[in-house]
């Protein structure tokens, strides 16, 4: 499956909240003080984005401009600084691959090849059907639970190239994959579990 690139330049079109989101955005601007509306861009930002299928064109960022009486550069800059926001159209699933150095020692290069072979694109392009846009990620977070990548808004964390396939191939037949350690591990505890203060009833405390 050939795929097509996403091109980074902002594009304009016409966009307006819907009313449930222009009333979840004036919920957050109203949780700043007087003076301090403009510290909402970034969770506005996101509720357009999450609105707009997953991408900010330029009406998207004019729109939250002129919610919170900002100059619409400002809001630019806010928005091709952070990397959670997508300035082209990106697939239904925008799986994002972390290959920063604690995945890479843990092995997220052959994260990234089982996500190429499955789904026949590299990074920075989407697949022709829409669904899948492969991209790459510096850091997302979840460091000692590496090799992991995020596939909207669910971290996929201990993979490995199978499990990571795995993931893949449940969401391209409209299954849910089950998000965090694919081995089983609770939270970030060690792979081996909990190795001290296993004991509740130790006498701490009395």
């Amino acid at each position: 499956m050939s795929g097509q690139s996403n091109s980074t330049v902002i594009q304009p079109d016409d966009f307006a909240f819907t009313a449930e989101n222009a009333e979840a955005a004036l919920a957050v601007i109203a949780m700043y003080p007087e003076g301090w509306q403009e510290s909402a861009v970034m969770p506005l930002l996101d509720l357009a984005q999450r609105q707009h299928d997953g991408w900010l064109s330029r009406a998207a960022m004019d729109t939250v401009a002129g919610m919170l009486g900002m100059a619409p550069i400002r809001v630019y800059e806010v928005a091709t600084f952070y990397t959670m926001y997508n300035l082209a159209p990106v697939g239904k699933n925008h799986v994002q691959v972390c290959t920063n150095l604690p995945c890479w020692l843990r092995g997220s290069d052959a994260i990234v090849g089982a996500c190429k072979k499955s789904l026949g694109v590299t990074f920075g392009e989407t697949t022709e059907d829409g669904q899948f846009t492969l991209s790459e990620a510096e850091c997302l977070g979840a460091c000692v639970n590496a090799p992991m990548m995020q596939i909207g808004d669910d971290y996929f964390e201990d993979l490995d190239a199978d499990s990571a396939q795995a993931i893949l191939e449940k969401l391209k037949a409209g299954q849910t994959p089950k998000p965090g350690s694919q081995i089983g591990r609770h939270t970030s505890e060690p792979v081996g579990g909990p190795t001290c203060l296993k004991d509740l009833d130790n006498g701490v405390g009395k």
